[in-house]
């Protein structure tokens, strides 16, 4: 007993330099607090990107064109920022013509949105309008189908049913949005939108068309999501429900659902963030046009789709056209910066907490 008791090693500390081992910690520290601090980091870089052009574009007259286009060069000094009338090889300032700001008046108190023809108008709301509705629309699909998918999956399906349509939604997710944008074009608007909408006659690019194909999208995260929150539910609830005489549909109304409402609703939030974002299947099944109307029939832009549209178009580099992408862009960050942060809330508000 003596011979073992002294053969157990009393110096605990840790080996190699005691000194080397603190400073190898401390930089394992730094190194995980800015892999931590990324988001931020990222989120902050976004913010700059997109102020400091929103701001010129309020503030400051824009290149719009140029009275003799015979002159060699002139794109180039406009993307350096050059606005001097002699640094662009003019003999006098007339030459050039000027836009001058757009005042926050005119960009919200307008419905007119054209801002690559002529003086340009520079009223948003055609594209506020489209999001919402095409949002709307998708949400219409997607929130009904992916709540039902997932208490389908987590209460009502076996283990054979759960290993088939698990991976379809998995595989559905994965799908790129352009072909989901060729899918809108060429199936749904000809197909199912033109046969479901009673108030006009759809066209070839349609809010309606791409607004189920968004939803249809996103059904997969809602559904994921959605599914996680009913998981997360205690399963002592679940059982202490059936043990009272509960139907099933009872115990998913009035117990699964309330519990997880909170993961549900966060689920709902997140999934509209992801359609308010969504770029290339609105801008092949929606159109190009800005068009202000209620009408999901017709074609209409979104924010998103309006910025890729424009920023792969023939928008001279500081003019009041390009600018328009930043401020656009800077109004989309915030409506979902706002949906993410309501999202918080909501899970703080109908948390339910089990021990």
């Amino acid at each position: 007993m003596t011979t073992l008791m002294s053969s157990i090693p009393t110096d605990l500390r840790p080996s190699g330099h005691i000194q080397r081992q603190r400073r190898i910690e401390r930089f394992v520290v730094a190194i995980l607090m800015v892999i931590a601090s990324s988001g931020v980091i990222i989120t902050t870089g976004i913010v700059f990107s997109l102020v400091q052009p929103t701001y010129r574009f309020f503030t400051e007259r824009a290149i719009s064109g140029y009275g003799n286009e015979e002159f060699v060069g002139v794109e180039e000094s406009a993307e350096s920022g050059v606005r001097d009338s002699s640094e662009l090889g003019f003999a006098d300032e007339s030459q050039i013509q000027y836009a001058e700001p757009v005042t926050l008046g005119e960009f919200f108190g307008s419905t007119a949105w054209y801002p690559q023809y002529g003086d340009g108008d520079f009223g948003v709301w055609p594209l506020l309008v489209g999001t919402f509705l095409i949002m709307l629309t998708a949400s219409l699909i997607a929130v009904p189908a992916g709540v039902g998918i997932a208490f389908f999956l987590s209460q009502y399906a076996g283990q054979r049913a759960r290993r088939i349509l698990k991976p379809v939604l998995e595989v559905l997710a994965g799908v790129p949005t352009v072909v989901f944008g060729f899918f809108a074009l060429f199936f749904v608007g000809p197909n199912i939108a033109k046969n479901i909408w009673p108030f006009n006659e759809v066209g070839i690019y349609s809010g309606l068309s791409a607004g189920i194909t968004v939803g249809l999208m996103i059904l997969p995260m809602m559904a994921t999501l959605a599914d996680d929150a009913i998981s997360a539910v205690p399963n002592s609830l679940v059982e202490g429900a059936f043990a009272l005489g509960a139907t099933k549909r009872e115990v998913c109304t009035g117990v699964i659902l309330p519990a997880g409402l909170s993961g549900i609703m966060a689920a709902i939030i997140i999934a509209l963030s992801r359609a308010i974002g969504e770029t290339t299947i609105v801008l092949l099944a929606a159109g190009s046009q800005a068009v202000w109307t209620f009408n999901l029939g017709k074609e209409m832009q979104t924010m998103a789709s309006y910025i890729g549209f424009a920023g792969i178009g023939d928008q001279p580099v500081d003019s009041k056209g390009y600018q328009t992408i930043f401020a656009v862009g800077l109004l989309l960050f915030i409506i979902t910066f706002g949906l993410n942060m309501m999202s918080r809330k909501v899970v703080k508000r109908f948390r339910e907490v089990y021990e």
